[in-house]
């Protein structure tokens, strides 16, 4: 046993090794700098950081590195570490309604209030390879532009104004902390969206699809999205009141969805809600989807059955690192296991193949 284990060593010992030669590539290339990928892969960089839940550029960077790119690999390193680092206390809530905004649009009204900023994205891109970019030449310089510094509303507060939109259901209970409580069923609504900010992107993805299809009738529109930056406060108890500790960059979406209403209230839009961290469109937009499939309880509507209704089958499916963990194992040695089942099929076939013969024996008696 002693061999086998030193050999055993011996063998992910090398495999380390190779595969940090791997991650290195041809060394007549210069290496890539983590200032590099956090500057020019920064949507790699928002994932890792959502779906790792630490806002943290640098290491989300590291991460990516490390990883050679495999971005599931480096949201597991973030969360792995993320695990080591103290908890000091908790943050005031975020208003997003300050955010110096680098885009903001809306999709329910052309002249919205505070105005539309397109701001950097794919959405007017030919979707065409540019071949220019292989040339490693400089980027065109942008305009000129600033992030809106001024407070931009809500959208859906001129709606609510007009009393057409349900009020965002206030609780006085304490959100629940996910990364301290594991997941219980059923899930308030706080939890609920922690667990979907911080599920795979893709796997979100597809829940939204499946609602936008007519699994869950989820027509949405969307109310907002909005990225840019926020104050994080927190309150300093030797000081009495709260202080900024630094900003952080989020894209939020808030959809505007089909009517509900009753024989004493009149129909009122709803809400589904997405807050993600970095530029993560496409996650916040989805996220907002599912979140409004999985409030059809609350809103006394009915459970087609869809996937996406479903609050177990979407929260516990949608951790990447879970799913990771859980579908990876099976590639670790199952020798005892399978000698097992091995045996068992053997016995299986003899008895089959005996019964057989006991049957032909008897036939030809017969």
């Amino acid at each position: 046993m002693y061999v086998a284990v030193k050999g055993g060593e011996r063998a992910i010992d090398n495999a380390h090794a190779w595969l940090a030669e791997e991650r290195r590539g041809d060394t007549s290339v210069a290496e890539l700098s983590l200032v590099q990928i956090r500057e020019q892969l920064a949507l790699a960089v928002n994932r890792v950081m959502a779906e790792g839940s630490l806002f943290d550029p640098d290491l989300a960077a590291l991460a990516i590195k490390q990883s050679r790119g495999d971005l599931i690999e480096a949201i597991f390193l973030i969360r792995a570490y993320r695990t080591t680092l103290p908890r000091f206390g908790y943050t005031l809530p975020v208003d997003t309604g300050a955010m110096a905004c680098d885009r903001r649009i809306s999709a329910t009204f052309k002249d919205a209030p505070g105005g539309q900023v397109l701001g950097p994205t794919f959405d007017y891109t030919h979707r065409l390879l540019d071949f220019k970019l292989a040339a490693e030449g400089e980027a065109a310089e942008a305009p000129t532009s600033a992030p809106r510094t001024e407070p931009t509303p809500h959208i859906t507060e001129f709606l609510q104004g007009e009393d057409i939109i349900e009020r965002e259901p206030m609780s006085e209970a304490q959100p629940g902390d996910l990364t301290r409580e594991p997941m219980a069923f059923p899930a308030d609504r706080s939890v609920r969206l922690q667990s979907l900010t911080r599920g795979d992107e893709g796997f979100i993805l597809g829940m939204a699809y499946s609602t936008q299809r007519g699994y869950a009738r989820n027509h949405a529109f969307v109310g907002e999205l909005r990225i840019g930056t926020v104050a994080v406060e927190m309150e300093i108890p030797e000081l009495g009141f709260a202080i900024k500790i630094g900003e952080v960059e989020l894209t939020e979406c808030e959809t505007v969805n089909q009517f509900k209403g009753s024989k004493t209230v009149p129909p009122q839009f709803t809400r589904g809600y997405g807050l993600v961290f970095g530029q993560s469109e496409r996650k916040s937009i989805a996220m907002a989807l599912v979140d409004r499939a999985l409030r059809w309880k609350e809103l006394g509507e009915d459970n087609l059955g869809a996937a996406a209704q479903d609050e177990e089958f979407v929260l516990s499916h949608s951790d990447n690192i879970q799913a990771t963990g859980f579908l990876e194992h099976i590639k670790l040695p199952h020798y005892v296991d399978f000698q097992s089942e091995l045996e068992l099929v053997r016995k299986l076939r003899r008895e089959a193949a005996e019964a057989v013969e006991q049957m032909a024996a008897k036939e030809a008696a017969e």
